[in-house]
């Protein structure tokens, strides 16, 4: 069953750019930390921003995160997306959660063509199909062998489950839909949209990024105003491989 992509921003540190503002005043004033967040209103707020993010000093926006739930995506999305290390994720396990009748993404150059969707739904419903024929075997097999052990129904039950089905899971195929819980702080939420909303990106992870920049500007406009990819605020860094369409691309994340 094809699903789409939906991405919602679950949490966010309570008031952060006026938090980040606070970092950069201990960093350039004599105030102590209990004064640190007095006076700083949205004036000197704004301030404080533009300077940090003029001058590049991004260490305080460390101090921020976003954490973001994110389904409708597969496992060749989150392949991706963990490489992205100073992060933390939370994913749905395929070794306690049954892959019965798994849901998964279609590529759009796959889906708008009738012969490639029809062979790629073809293949999806075989992969079910053998995923629960290895999964019913090993079961009974298992189940049988830990009544032998001297396990009780119950827990032989729970156990030929649970061990059938991170066995077969290995047929399950990149496309298999997933849901994950992703937090990142906001220098590196930054850098994550440098690279992944660029149009190099694979189209599944550029349109997550995308989505997740729309949540975070919406809930920190000033520390997200530049954000996108490289070429948004500067120079295309990809040489030959560039798309060419710096001025568009610079229109889309501006009106974002």
């Amino acid at each position: 069953m094809e699903v789409k992509l939906k991405v919602e921003l679950l949490q966010h540190t309570p008031q952060p750019e006026k938090l980040i503002s606070a970092a950069a005043k201990l960093c350039y004033s004599k105030s102590g930390i209990e004064k640190l967040m007095d006076g700083l209103d949205e004036d000197k707020v704004n301030k404080f921003l533009e300077k940090l993010m003029e001058m590049g000093h991004e260490s305080p926006i460390e101090h921020v995160s976003f954490t973001f739930g994110i389904e409708g995506v597969s496992r060749s999305l989150t392949h991706q997306l963990v490489r992205h290390r100073v992060a933390s994720y939370s994913q749905k396990s395929q070794r306690y959660v049954t892959e019965a009748q798994f849901q998964y993404i279609i590529p759009p150059q796959i889906a708008e063509d009738e012969r490639t969707k029809a062979l790629y739904v073809e293949a999806m419903e075989k992969d079910q199909a053998i995923y629960d024929a290895i999964a019913g075997i090993l079961k009974e097999k298992r189940y049988n062998e830990y009544l032998e052990n001297g396990e009780s129904e119950k827990a032989a039950k729970n156990k030929a489950e649970k061990t059938a089905i991170e066995d077969a899971r290995y047929v399950l195929p990149n496309a298999c839909e997933t849901k994950i819980i992703a937090t990142m702080n906001a220098r590196e939420l930054l850098h994550f949209f440098n690279h992944r909303c660029c149009e190099r990106a694979q189209w599944e992870i550029r349109e997550l990024a995308t989505q997740m920049l729309k949540l975070a500007r919406d809930a920190a406009p000033l520390i997200f105003k530049n954000a996108g990819p490289n070429c948004v605020k500067g120079p295309c860094p990809e040489g030959q491989m560039t798309c060419g369409k710096i001025k568009e691309i610079r229109k889309k994340f501006e009106n974002l």
